[in-house]
């Protein structure tokens, strides 16, 4: 039995998993509209204010005005009743855990080496994800696209997932080492001007080509039929 698989792009407000029922494989215009505000949000605003703390006020108070724009992001969602998702609040515990021990060490290596060890772990996780043959991009996608479970199963539906997972982590400890270089052979403002667009480039970069490789995989596997738009 074949999937019925719409490539869908939601309206405004509109999530891509209210789709008709079948494999929804959001298109890249759907995530850039998603990403985009998040970019802004999560990387822009609090780059900014970070580099214009530190070359006017120097160090602490650059940490200080990202743990305060973190904060007004967060209380701004809550009282949106947004409420506020499992990532941000994670991300939002390394960022205090690593500006405390940046505050208490006076080091601002302790600051930005914490993301990298990161990193580096979740492209650990990812490669150990394959070794047991669980991908972890199996589950990642799930955010993105709702996969029956006769799909699921499908042996080359599982093979891609390995291979993707191999790609995420390879990207990552390439990533990883670029960064480690960066840090080590670059001024605090350069590192920050460099490391960051370059990791909102890597990690856009990988998600645009996991979806576009999912969606050919699909369709050369013969796992999925789009209907033509009108």
């Amino acid at each position: 039995m074949t999937a019925s698989v719409v490539e869908y792009d939601a309206a405004p407000g509109e999530s891509a998993l209210d789709a008709p029922a079948g494999v929804k494989i959001p298109t890249l215009r759907y995530l850039g509209r998603r990403a985009i505000p998040q970019i802004i949000d999560g990387v822009v605003i609090p780059v900014s204010l970070f580099l214009l703390a530190l070359k006017y006020w120097g160090i602490v108070p650059a940490i200080i005005a990202g743990l305060g724009w973190e904060a007004i992001a967060m209380t701004r969602r809550v009282r949106s009743g947004d409420g506020v998702p499992g990532f941000m609040i994670v991300g939002a515990a390394m960022l205090v855990t690593r500006s405390a021990l940046a505050l208490a060490t006076g080091s601002t290596f302790v600051y930005f080496a914490q993301p990298i060890l990161g990193a580096a772990l979740v492209a650990i996780a990812f490669l150990l994800s394959v070794i047991i043959g669980r991908p972890l991009a199996r589950r990642f996608a799930g955010d993105y696209c709702d996969i029956p479970a006769h799909v699921d199963a499908d042996s080359r539906v599982h093979s891609f997932m390995i291979r993707c997972s191999i790609m995420w982590a390879v990207v990552g400890f390439l990533n990883t080492g670029i960064t480690i270089w960066l840090l080590l052979s670059q001024s605090t403002s350069t590192y920050v001007m460099i490391k960051t667009p370059l990791s909102v480039f890597v990690t856009v970069g990988t998600i645009a080509i996991s979806v576009v490789w999912f969606r050919r995989t699909m369709h050369r596997s013969g796992l999925m039929h789009v209907p033509v738009a009108a």
